[in-house]
């Protein structure tokens, strides 16, 4: 088929097929005609169209790899790989559908603005700084953009880089249309220090300087069409000159899990796109009982094999986690309330009365030191009492 640029130009498409057969020998050619007078004007155009395509379908049928540097980054093969096959994607994340939007269209304008990176004198790279507490979905979301985006992906661990000459030489290693991963960036190597002592380039080490330099550095241009991300837990404790714009790009904040991205895990997990528990899971969430992705997708996997179960289970956890229980101590070894499979110590804790305890008891004092924690008990009582009429109509 002519693509549509060409028509009305009266070319004439001639399309040979030498051996028709489905096996791997099978030669197919093309032949285009052109009139001499259109040939200038169209011949460039088309094999600029048909090198495009050839690009992009080399580049989303390829195998793609995961790398680690290997502590051989000043020899030829630094990195060392595996296939890439991490099922993780935009559709399965557990993000509120804003941020996933924001970073769908910042990826897709970056690797569609080859021209726009040289017109405006910019290296073609991006830089991502992921941070949130443990479990909050930092790992999977470099996944799915790797996905989305048909890279490759390097992570690099620094504690395996000597210092700054094998640093910038495992950058040269790495191919285009990569994602380059440095996780836990505030605890991978210390830095701390190297602002002040002039001789850190001697140490032996890599240093901020070094990483500086690979992440926004001259070196840092080698290749084309390269992403960087840093993750860590505590993003105050990085180096303000790691995270400036120019180096990573766009910070984004990963935490708990409001509604959407909960509703995201039932139906990855159960299946469902609705519960009649969905509206006390949102007064949960609003209350201060937000749980991580990880954690609730733990605890709906375990019972995934009883829907109902699931979700009053996370609904515990959430429970706990207003009164600042131990949420992990409350997921097994109970007796569970038959009702709203809730743990029978927890439900004790539920109906307790501050009221009742002697003077100088430590209910007592926090009773005085607040009305914070008599708010979120009588709000989890209505909260139970909300789970045991639902399961009186269901009849569970």
């Amino acid at each position: 088929m002519v693509h549509d640029a060409f028509r009305g130009h009266h070319l004439t498409w001639t399309h040979q097929v030498d051996n028709i057969q489905d096996s791997v020998e099978e030669k197919r050619s093309f032949t285009l005609k052109l009139p001499k007078r259109h040939r200038l004007e169209l011949l460039t155009p088309y094999l600029e169209q048909v090198t495009s395509r050839a690009e992009e379908f080399e580049r989303v049928s390829r195998e793609r790899r995961l790398f680690t540097n290997n502590g051989h980054g000043s020899y030829e093969s630094g990195w060392s790989s595996v296939p890439f096959r991490h099922p993780s994607t935009f559709e399965t994340l557990a993000l509120e559908p804003e941020l996933k939007t924001q970073l769908m269209d910042d990826l897709t304008a970056f690797s569609q603005g080859k021209e726009f990176y040289h017109k405006i004198g910019r290296a073609w790279k991006r830089g991502y700084l992921l941070y949130g507490p443990p479990g909050s979905g930092k790992s999977s979301l470099i996944a799915a953009i790797a996905n989305f985006l048909c890279y490759d992906v390097y992570d690099l661990e620094l504690s395996k880089v000597s210092d700054n000459s094998e640093l910038r030489a495992l950058l040269i290693q790495t191919t285009n249309r990569s994602i380059i991963v440095i996780e836990d960036i505030d605890c991978s190597i210390n830095l701390t220090g190297d602002r002040m002592s002039d001789n850190a380039e001697d140490n032996g080490r890599v240093t901020l300087s070094g990483l500086l330099n690979f992440t926004d550095g001259l070196w840092s241009c080698c290749g084309e069409e390269k992403v960087i991300v840093f993750t860590t837990n505590h993003k105050d404790n990085v180096d303000p000159a790691l995270v400036r714009c120019g180096r990573m790009d766009m910070h984004v904040s990963l935490g708990t899990c409001g509604m959407h991205a909960f509703k995201v895990l039932v139906k990855n997990y159960l299946g469902l796109d609705s519960h009649v528990l969905f509206d006390v899971v949102e007064s949960c969430i609003r209350s201060g009982g937000t749980l991580t992705p990880a954690h609730i997708g733990e605890i709906l996997l375990r019972n995934r094999r009883d829907a109902d179960v699931a979700v009053k289970s996370v609904l515990t956890a959430m429970q706990a986690k207003i009164l600042g229980a131990d949420v992990d101590a409350t997921e097994g070894g109970h007796e569970y309330d038959d009702m709203a499979r809730t743990p029978k110590s927890i439900g004790r804790r539920l109906m307790e009365s501050p009221d009742h305890c002697p003077e100088g008891s430590p209910e007592k004092k926090k009773k005085k030191e607040g009305s914070t924690r008599d708010k979120n008990v009588k709000f989890l009582v209505r909260l139970r009492s909300l789970t045991k009429s639902d399961s009186g109509r269901r009849g569970v």
